[in-house]
């Protein structure tokens, strides 16, 4: 038998204790669950609204590509695709939430330098480069978020398993120890009162 639920008032005192945090506990779990479903739920709205600029951007920037293959041919336009230089501006950083770490994309905005001459190339190829550059900007932002959000419903479900054993299984533990020990000392107390009256009438 667990010496920590023998019927003393120190054992007492130590499960009031005991239950008065594990509650406080819940509370803290509950609210910290409460404020990840908020943030999850405005990711979910942001990404909903970048993944239908996307569409229409990437729609536009196609329409631009294919007038540029027409108006260029598919050759030239693929040899200026090929001297774009590789963008290694894209830092990384972490923020926390409530614990958890989500990604912070931080994109260097340069200013857009065509790597094509303007002699020789028609508008089409710019509003192409003017839209796939967007399309590389929101695409970012969306991977932000979307990692953002898979990392705060981990650990919601993370969060709510913990919230539902302190409710569950670790506040009726301490309530019916707390409530046992108090009957149990009651009891003895009882008993003590009832000894000392026979003590007292067999000596009076």
């Amino acid at each position: 038998m667990d010496p920590n639920t023998f019927p003393t008032k120190g054992n007492l005192i130590a499960a009031k204790n005991s239950l008065k945090l594990a509650a406080q506990g819940y509370e803290l779990m509950d609210k910290k669950r409460n404020i990840l479903i908020r943030e999850l739920m405005e990711l979910i709205d942001e990404a909903s609204n970048i993944q239908k600029e996307i569409d229409e951007t990437y729609t536009a920037a196609y329409q631009a590509l294919q007038k540029t293959n027409i108006e260029l041919g598919i050759h030239m336009v693929s040899a200026i695709a090929g001297s774009v230089p590789v963008d290694d501006s894209i830092e990384i950083k972490l923020r926390s939430i409530m614990g958890t770490e989500i990604p912070l994309v931080q994109c260097e905005k340069k200013e857009m330098r065509p790597a094509y001459a303007f002699f020789g190339t028609k508008e089409s190829l710019d509003e192409a480069c003017v839209s796939f550059r967007k399309v590389k900007e929101l695409t970012i932002q969306l991977s932000m978020i979307e990692t953002s959000a898979y990392r705060l419903a981990a650990n919601i479900k993370k969060t709510q398993k913990r919230a539902n054993a302190l409710q569950n299984i670790t506040i009726p533990r301490y309530e019916t120890l707390v409530k046992t020990i108090t009957n149990a000392l009651e009891e003895k107390e009882r008993e003590e009162f009832t000894r000392l009256k026979v003590i007292k009438k067999m000596h009076g």
